[in-house]
């Protein structure tokens, strides 16, 4: 009992038990639309996607599933994406008579807060920032929806809630079959999503020190500062990369006027990183696009956020590290910091592991079915960087490839955080070292 302790295995376990239960919910005859119940693997597919905040689907989660059954998805996403310190939380306390150091712990872990007397209004801060603004979203969105579209105010709200703590949970769920396709040229839908994406994504520690620090950025944390320097240009990235290459593809941005360009280019570089919706069909974009999103869904958003992927700070760390190895640098420097050696070894372990997952999951999928490489690697790696977005072809997997992408979705939303806090509570000094040798290098 006491490996279960662990602040990573208890995460791990407590996503673990709420994929089951989900799945549970799922199989139930009430959480479908035509009143049968869904099939193991439709339920377990559902349930890892809402849970691991991805919102890759292989059915239309609109139709397929009944209001109850959208209620338990949303839920699922909602635990995912904030819950999760909490279930940890309840965990220590049920397994330990004297929790306190071991809560903290497991809270810590899941916040990446750097001192064990943040954790309380860390987390206080998660409450409240997540209802706060999930509220105001899917106040606006209902609002927007029920006198635009014309549409009934039962069904405007529960849209406008449904799409506001998916957008916040950066789960990428929709309750229609387009995603968000709809609204390509409303500002006044998607500029709210956008705004709750990134709040979302950006990390809760991050949060927390604009919140005390607004008008101090000279001391802000490190990880503050590499954070929101790295998802500035990522998202300047993306949106010039999605102009350029869709510019003039008549099935996306093409037939669009400058405005609905404009905003649907921003709308995609916010949302590939690991929201899951999407503005325009994912499926026409030109083979460029697709090879700029492997890769902005692969870095994902911040640490301790609902995004996924394997961070914004781990890619910045590794890019600091080239640039220093590039100018001859001994010491990985910024902001007037040195980095630590040991945050250094972390980042590159998270990335090298994290291309072996995508590698070895590309593999597995090329080997059960027929569908082109370049579709197999954008359904991988939004799978692992659980961005959910896709090219069409997962409902037409066969159940090995859908459980292999199941398995990622679990693997990039627990794996990495599993395995950096492994990396961080594990580390020792041996009592000797050996001598130093330098082998050739490139």
């Amino acid at each position: 009992m006491r490996s279960v302790l662990h602040p990573a295995r208890a995460v791990a376990l407590a996503f673990l038990m709420a994929i089951a239960f989900g799945t549970a919910l799922l199989m139930l005859p009430f959480s479908h639309a035509g009143g049968q119940g869904a099939s193991l693997l439709v339920a377990f597919f559902t349930s890892v996607s809402a849970v691991c905040v991805t919102g890759m689907t292989i059915v239309d989660t609109g139709t397929y599933w009944s209001g109850f059954g959208q209620g338990v998805i949303m839920a699922l996403f909602q635990f995912g994406g904030f819950g999760m310190m909490t279930a940890a939380t309840l965990l220590g306390l049920l397994v330990n008579s004297s929790p306190r150091l071991r809560t903290k712990l497991i809270s810590q872990m899941e916040t990446r807060t750097l001192g064990l007397g943040d954790v309380t209004s860390v987390a206080r801060l998660v409450l409240v920032v997540t209802l706060a603004s999930e509220l105001v979203l899917a106040t606006l969105l209902t609002l927007r929806m029920h006198y635009a579209y014309d549409l009934p105010w039962a069904q405007a709200a529960w849209s406008g809630a449904f799409h506001a703590v998916s957008a916040f949970s950066n789960a990428g769920f929709s309750i229609h079959a387009d995603s968000v396709t709809r609204y390509a040229g409303d500002a006044l839908i998607l500029a709210p999503l956008m705004i709750a994406v990134i709040a979302g994504g950006i990390g809760f520690p991050v949060l927390h020190d604009l919140r005390l620090k607004l008008r101090d950025p000279r001391h802000w944390s490190m990880h503050t500062k590499l954070t929101l320097l790295g998802t500035g240009v990522l998202l300047a990235v993306g949106f010039v990369g999605v102009l350029l290459f869709e510019w003039h593809n008549q099935r996306t941005l093409g037939a669009m006027d400058l405005g609905d360009k404009l905003l649907s280019a921003s709308f995609m570089s916010v949302a590939a990183r690991t929201a899951g919706f999407n503005a325009v069909d994912i499926a026409a974009l030109t083979p460029e696009s697709w090879a700029l999103h492997y890769f902005l869904m692969f870095v994902g958003g911040g640490s301790a956020s609902t995004a996924g992927g394997v961070k914004v700070g781990t890619i910045v760390i590794l890019a600091l590290l080239v640039i220093a190895e590039v100018r001859g640098f001994r010491d990985t420097e910024a902001f007037g910091r040195r980095l630590g050696a040991s945050a250094q070894r972390q980042a590159i372990t998270v990335v090298v592991l994290g291309c072996g997952m995508v590698a070895l999951g590309t593999l597995v999928l090329l080997h059960v079915s027929d569908f082109p490489t370049d579709q197999i690697i954008f359904e991988v790696v939004a799978a692992f960087g659980t961005a959910g977005l896709s090219t069409g072809i997962t409902p037409g997997l066969p159940p090995s490839g859908q459980l292999t992408l199941a398995l990622l979705m679990f693997l990039g939303r627990v794996g990495t955080v599993t395995l950096a806090a492994s990396l961080v509570l594990g580390e020792r000094r041996l009592p000797y070292r050996y001598p130093e040798e330098h082998p050739i290098v490139g």
